[in-house]
C-alpha cells in the first residue's frame, strides 16, 4: 500500500502561531485565557452565551455603542467551573472588584445600579437580537457620526461572525498608522491571537 507522503507534509505558507485563547461568556465584558477548548458550529465552547440587554428596548448592551455603554470593559466574566457536562454559572466581577454570579437573583438590579441604567441579565439569546452600533465621523465609513440598528445571527450573541482571529501584524500595523495610540488585543476580544511568521506585515487576516 502506497502513501501520498505530499498529504503528510506540514505546509510551508503557515500564517503563524497561536499564541492565546479566549472565550468571553458574556457579550462585551473582558472573559477568560484557555488552554484548549472545544470548537463546534457556534464558535469556541461557552463564547458569548449570555449577556446583557435594556429592557425599554430589548437590544443587546454592546461595546459597539460605547456612548450607551461606556463601561462594559470594566467588567469580567469567567466559568466558575470547566464547562463538561453543563453550563456552569458564571462569576462576574465589577469595576470596583465586588462578584456576583449569574444565576444571583439580584443580578439584574446589581448590574443596572453599576452600569447607572436599567439592564436585564439574559441566559438565552433571541431569534431577531439586536444592537445598537455607533459610527465615528471618519472618512471612508458606511455611516458617520450615527447609531445604526445591527441584526444578530440568530439565537447567537454574536455581531457576525462565530470565531474572531486576531493577527500580531495587525497590532503592529495599528501601531504605525497611530504611533500616539494604544493598542491591545484586548480591546478587540479575540479568541484567537496568532503571532505571524515569516515577517508578515499589514492587515493579513483579509487575506
Amino acid at each position: 500500500m502506497q502513501t501520498n507522503q505530499d498529504n503528510l507534509t506540514p505546509k510551508t505558507n503557515e500564517v503563524g502561531s497561536i499564541v492565546s485563547l479566549h472565550r468571553y461568556p458574556i457579550k462585551s465584558m473582558m472573559g477568560e485565557e484557555l488552554n484548549s477548548t472545544r470548537v463546534g458550529s457556534k464558535g469556541l465552547a461557552g463564547d458569548r452565551l449570555f449577556a446583557l440587554a435594556d429592557p425599554s428596548t430589548g437590544k443587546i448592551a454592546s461595546a459597539k455603542n460605547p456612548t450607551k455603554w461606556p463601561s462594559l470593559f470594566s467588567f469580567r466574566a469567567v466559568y466558575t467551573e470547566p464547562l463538561e457536562q453543563r453550563i456552569p454559572p458564571v462569576r462576574i466581577t465589577l469595576p470596583d472588584g465586588r462578584t456576583v454570579l449569574s444565576h444571583d437573583e439580584s443580578i439584574d438590579q446589581l448590574l443596572s445600579t453599576v452600569l447607572g441604567r436599567p439592564v436585564r441579565f439574559l441566559s438565552a439569546a433571541p431569534s431577531n437580537g439586536m444592537l445598537e452600533e455607533y459610527w465615528p465621523d471618519m472618512e471612508g465609513l458606511a455611516n458617520r457620526d450615527v447609531v445604526t440598528d445591527e441584526a444578530l445571527p440568530s439565537d447567537t450573541f454574536f455581531d457576525l461572525a462565530m470565531i474572531h482571529l486576531l493577527t500580531t501584524a495587525t497590532l503592529n500595523e495599528l501601531r504605525k498608522v497611530y504611533p500616539e495610540g494604544r493598542f491591545e488585543s484586548r480591546r478587540f476580544r479575540p479568541n484567537l491571537v496568532v503571532a505571524t511568521a515569516n515577517g508578515a506585515a499589514g492587515f493579513v487576516e483579509n487575506e
